[in-house]
């Protein structure tokens, strides 16, 4: 860096004139003033840029998906309860979650102090700034897939939803094929990035509704049914997908929402159907990624889920989501 800055101020100076050592050490200072009066200035505006925050967001799921791992490869996930889930089952709490959780917030808290951002865990425990890095100003695979280079947001409009580590209760029984880290960024509570992170595959899935994405379709319009579904509650499903769909329907268990989501794509399944209540930050990734390549998420009733920070982080009218013939899925659901 201090080569650079040098070379630079060579080139700042008149043709023909050398900077004596004095007015280097000024030239240089002056410089690095500038870098940390801009750098300070981006982080406090009242703007944001879409794409320097898609970029961010891929690069926080992906640091916190570094700390999943490493609590599993430790093999000291220190397990605890929330309590129960609807279902019954319990609601798991790992080192995972919050060393997931710490790196991925704390790190928009640093780059971006006025987002609103909503995460499943609460931690009131602080890192040192000096401890976090910035949020890189590129990507290349951002660069390639994206359309637009710049498009500023007012930082009231949005909201970052962060579920550190999807899929838990597979975490701690070590089916980590599951398991997730999810940053989503809604405006005016539509969701229009979505960041699906798969930390034991080291594989990130985007989209910026819009303007690009990483993730290819390979669904099939197929003409068997196929549902995802919760693991924890795949039996109660499976009796309303049969009233609804026949008895060749197929119901396919799985955990995490954000594998659920991923698995409209690929072939899997061709829906995703949840008959219980469940929480936004687990949801609004796969509903951006969904939206991007024309597909639909809703409630049940075929509600449009709102993102916005003041709604509760509780979407208690159920889920439907499908790539393909979403209307179809609910009409038949009704």
């Amino acid at each position: 860096m201090i080569s650079e800055m040098q070379s630079l101020a060579n080139k700042m100076a008149p043709p023909g004139v050398h900077p004596s050592k004095t007015g280097m050490i000024i030239i240089l200072l002056c410089l690095a003033a500038s870098v940390i009066y801009f750098s300070t200035s981006l982080r406090k505006s009242n703007v944001v840029d879409m794409k320097m925050l898609l970029i961010a967001s891929i690069d926080f799921a992906e640091r916190g998906g570094d700390q999943v791992r490493l609590v599993q490869e430790s093999g000291k996930l220190s397990k605890t309860s929330k309590g129960k889930t609807l279902e019954g089952a319990d609601n798991p709490l790992t080192q995972g979650d919050m060393r997931s959780h710490r790196a991925i917030t704390q790190a928009f808290a640093y780059s971006f102090p006025s987002l609103k951002v909503i995460s499943e865990e609460k931690d009131s425990a602080h890192i040192s700034t000096e401890d976090i890095p910035l949020a890189p100003m590129s990507n290349k695979e951002v660069d390639y897939f994206t359309s637009k280079p710049f498009q500023e947001v007012d930082v009231n409009d949005i909201t970052v939803w962060v579920d550190p580590l999807d899929a838990t209760q597979e975490f701690t029984e070590g089916l980590d094929e599951y398991v997730t880290t999810m940053v989503c960024v809604a405006v005016n509570g539509k969701p229009v990035i979505g960041v699906i992170h798969k930390p034991f595959e080291k594989k990130t899935y985007w989209s910026w509704v819009g303007h690009g994405s990483n993730i290819q379709d390979d669904s099939k319009f197929d003409t068997g049914t196929k549902i995802i579904v919760s693991r924890s509650h795949a039996g109660e499903v499976k009796e309303t997908a049969k009233k609804s769909f026949g008895e060749n329907v197929e119901v396919i268990p799985a955990g995490g929402a954000g594998y659920k989501s991923l698995a409209l794509f690929n072939g899997v399944a061709n829906a995703y159907i949840h008959t219980t209540l469940i929480k936004k930050w687990d949801i609004c990734a796969g509903n951006a990624i969904l939206n991007h390549a024309k597909g639909k998420m809703t409630t049940l009733k075929g509600e449009e889920i709102d993102y916005s920070s003041e709604t509760d982080p509780k979407n208690h009218g159920g889920l439907l989501a499908a790539l393909h013939q979403h209307k179809s899925f609910l009409d038949k659901l009704a």
